[in-house]
């Protein structure tokens, strides 16, 4: 890799204007994008992806899929258990784990879509570069 004056000198300003920036009072992150320079992101354009417990799926139609599969998993384990009061037997009670684990899954994973929806209109509204991943040492 070769060092690129002008790439330092860009960084540099962003990283200044980071720091005015918090020292206002906004929220701000500052991450790398996809092209490897630093940005300051305003924290409704940030979404899940660079870097909110390091998800693997990094998209918000992905994290719909990965919700949508935890909603079928809480909905089949659901008629699981009511199926046995129906049948006369006794309760499968190993059921309410998956029900638990199903709909909160679904719950949390549904809110990060949402949230990565929103940051991703809101990127191409105001032109913002996509985020890459992974955390930037202040």
């Amino acid at each position: 890799m070769t060092f690129d004056r002008d790439r330092e000198r860009r960084n540099d300003e962003v990283y200044a204007e980071h720091k005015a920036a918090l020292a206002r009072g906004e929220k701000r992150v500052l991450r790398r994008t996809n092209t490897g320079e630093l940005h300051s992101y305003p924290g409704d354009e940030i979404g899940f992806s660079p870097g909110r417990g390091q998800a693997q799926v990094r998209s918000w139609w992905g994290m719909g899929i990965v919700s949508a599969f935890l909603g079928l998993m809480f909905v089949g384990s659901m008629v699981l258990f009511l199926a046995s009061f129906r049948q006369g037997t006794s309760p499968e009670w190993g059921a309410l784990f998956a029900i638990g684990l199903g709909g909160f899954g679904a719950w949390f994973t549904f809110g990060l879509a949402r949230d990565e929806y929103r940051a991703k209109k809101l990127r191409k509204e105001r032109n913002a570069p996509e985020p890459g991943a992974g955390h930037v040492n202040q």
